[in-house]
């Protein structure tokens, strides 16, 4: 979590080398990822959200928003066509940790404070804000606290105190990235009232134990698609290239994915038990099938296939690979490449799948528990464990999770 002050961070220019490199004896050549950068400082935090991490900035320390292409690359270390490591900047190399969010005056009633979430292309540095992303979404209302952007005076909820004499403050965030509101609940203390980082709550994927953030999503129901099903079918059949054909559930909850059974890989037991983020990562062949499908996902929802961020695809696992005290196993894959953790909002998205019937998440659980949840689904991934709470009223659903 961050300090209390902000850091200014700063891209500087480097000097062109020589001709010819001393180290390699190679005429040196100016590429994306070692061309000069312009001077420019803003302030920014490097935080972390849930089991992601990455920068929280000020809208109002930025250029406007078509110049961002010319900072925030740069800002994460991208691109980096060359290695993919993001050496340059705050990334490192990994989707979870290529990632912006920057805050903003609120644009509508009953919103606090505005946030755009932006994925940053390690190789590329394309910027990408077709989706949310839950676990920096956990950091905005500490942040925009913190940081003066709200407070005592300003949210919508006041600060309340607990039966232990703990204090939480309650804000209202607004993600432009999908029109969705958000509540977040976290601890403050002192005087004036700050965010406090300490506490008890563990999170499986993250080292120590910290204060606990919670989240409500708000409606999350068709995120980019304006549907929970963008198809109206718990279930659709994809057309693959090749002529194959595989059984996929398409859900918007959050943020949009496609859902696959690794029995409907053509997995067996076996097979399925072995796929790591590291197993799923050294199989090109599996992960070329995997993009395929999430292409033909997008092509069904309505969305473009040549945007990365969304939707995004999960492999689910038969009960038999479940550990115990778990409702559902998956692997997910973000920006191609295989999550070690869960995207929070994917989580979302199978929690909510878990209690709609007849989607491919909804049969594996009542296979298992013989029935339907209808409270708390606990999901594994290759980190651990969470719970997503999910209600359902008025035919609208509400999640809430802790980080």
């Amino acid at each position: 979590m961050p300090p209390s002050d902000m850091r200014a961070l700063r891209t500087l220019c480097r000097p062109r080398p020589p001709a010819t490199s001393p180290r390699s004896r190679r005429p040196w050549r100016q590429t994306a990822s070692n061309a000069a950068f312009s001077h420019r400082s803003f302030p920014a935090w490097f935080v972390r959200g849930g089991t992601s991490n990455g920068l929280v900035i000020r809208r109002q320390d930025l250029p406007p928003e078509d110049e961002w292409p010319s900072v925030l690359p740069s800002a994460m270390g991208s691109p980096d066509p060359d290695f993919g490591r993001q050496l340059n900047g705050m990334g490192s190399g990994q989707s979870s940790t290529s990632k912006v969010v920057v805050l903003g005056a609120p644009s509508r009633a009953g919103a606090d404070v505005d946030y755009t979430f932006v994925q940053v292309g390690i190789r590329d540095g394309a910027l990408d804000k077709a989706g949310n992303c839950g676990n920096m979404s956990a950091i905005v209302g500490p942040a925009a606290w913190d940081q003066g952007l709200v407070g005592p005076d300003t949210v919508s909820a006041p600060v309340e105190t607990d039966r232990r004499g703990r204090r939480w403050a309650t804000v209202r965030v607004f993600n432009t990235n999908t029109s969705k509101l958000v509540v977040s609940r976290f601890r403050v203390s002192g005087s004036p009232a700050r965010y406090t980082p300490e506490g008890e709550y563990v999170m499986d994927g993250v080292p120590g134990a910290g204060s606990v953030v919670t989240l409500s999503f708000v409606d999350p129901a068709g995120a980019k698609t304006g549907r929970a099903l963008p198809t109206g079918a718990p279930v659709d059949t994809l057309r693959l290239p090749g002529g194959s054909r595989v059984r996929a559930s398409l859900v918007d909850v959050g943020n949009p994915g496609v859902f696959v059974s690794t029995h409907g890989l053509g997995l067996d037991r076996v097979a399925a038990s072995a796929l790591t983020p590291a197993a799923i990562e050294a199989d090109a062949a599996l992960k070329a099938r995997l993009e395929q499908i999430r292409r033909a996902g997008a092509a069904e929802m309505g969305l473009d296939p040549d945007v990365e961020s969304v939707p995004k695809i999960v492999l689910l696992f038969p009960g038999g690979d479940t550990p115990d005290g778990v409702d559902i196993r998956c692997v997910a894959m973000s920006m191609g490449q295989a999550h070690k953790a869960v995207p929070l909002t994917l989580a979302l998205c199978l929690g909510a799948s878990a209690r709609i019937p007849g989607t491919l998440a909804a049969d594996l659980v009542a296979a298992r528990l013989g029935g339907m949840r209808d409270d708390a689904v606990t999901i594994a991934h290759p980190s651990g464990k969470l719970d997503v709470g999910t209600e359902v009223e008025d035919g609208k659903i509400f999640e809430k999770m802790g980080f």
